[in-house]
């Protein structure tokens, strides 16, 4: 048997992660299976002393327009 995301055989003395949509991974594999195949919304952020979550600016990037022609 091998793993969903790498491909490399499942060792039987090694952990292994079976999820609830029947894919078999390897626990180094783990995070990249859930984002990929589940593609879970997420905020990031950072937690303060008091242990309150504060979320970061979120960034959105501006889609560059097709190149304009000069006048010139």
């Amino acid at each position: 048997m091998n793993c969903t995301v790498c491909g490399n055989p499942l060792l039987f003395d090694r952990v292994v992660f079976h999820c609830s949509c029947g894919a078999f991974v390897h626990a180094y594999c783990w995070d990249e299976h859930v984002l990929q195949a589940h593609q879970p919304s997420f905020e990031m952020g950072a937690v303060n002393l008091d242990g309150e979550f504060i979320a970061r600016e979120s960034k959105v990037e501006e889609e560059v327009s097709t190149a304009q022609v000069s006048g010139e």
